[in-house]
């Protein structure tokens, strides 16, 4: 659908922000090839694939469904009977089982050693730390001090896990750059050189994760 297409393009702009930051900041010895064209072209043309399937996406039929939901939905919502009662209970019971869920989320992440099943779960987290983080904004006004506090140590997960993800992103386009750049006859050793730097940034976020995560229990008092 809309979302998961956005997704993959708003992904693809932020692997060539990074990747191009992280060029700029090698020193000259370090670049070898014409890396910045390389990252610039790959860049354009993943781009051009993903915003096609955007724009096939929201001029299909599934697109206008969805659109004709959400007006049902705003006109006549499907209320629960959790509707009628007091609101600070309803939202802080929601919210705690958001964030019940994701602690068991972060801890599978933690038991697993480094490596794809770990990254998995990180992202997996990631996913879960986003939604209990905008719940909680959500029942702030009902809940108040508590609610924004933990939603405020949920950004901060989610942006540590968030740069994570981004790392695993970066090594996969680094890989295929890599191997465009070998076909083409070019040296593919500023990419090696980029991607030990991205393990070394996934490597220092996992690192980090468990005092975070530590953080966000104590201010999860919702």
């Amino acid at each position: 659908m809309a979302g998961g297409e956005l997704g993959v393009d708003r992904d693809q702009e932020v692997i060539t922000e990074r990747l191009s930051a992280e060029l700029d900041e090698l020193p000259r010895a370090l670049l070898s090839g014409p890396v910045h064209n390389r990252v610039r072209s790959w860049s354009q043309r993943r781009h051009a694939g993903s915003r096609k399937a955007l724009i096939a996406v929201l001029d299909g039929r599934r697109y206008l469904y969805l659109l004709a939901a959400l007006d049902a939905l705003v006109s006549d919502p499907p209320l629960r009977k959790a509707a009628g009662r007091k609101p600070r209970k309803v939202l802080g019971k929601a919210v705690r089982k958001d964030f019940e869920k994701l602690s068991r989320l972060v801890t599978k992440a933690l038991e697993l050693p480094p490596g794809k099943e770990r990254d998995l779960a990180m992202h997996e987290a990631r996913k879960k730390a986003k939604r209990t983080r905008y719940a909680a904004e959500v029942a702030a006004p009902a809940l108040g001090r508590a609610a924004k506090s933990q939603a405020k140590s949920m950004k901060d997960v989610q942006k540590l896990l968030g740069d994570h993800q981004d790392s695993v992103m970066s090594r996969d386009a680094l890989r295929d750059l890599a191997e465009k750049a070998q076909e083409a006859g070019e040296s593919s050793f500023t990419y090696g050189v980029l991607y030990g730097r991205e393990e070394q940034r996934a490597a220092a976020d996992e690192s980090a994760l468990p005092k975070a995560w530590k953080k966000a229990r104590r201010k999860a008092r919702v």
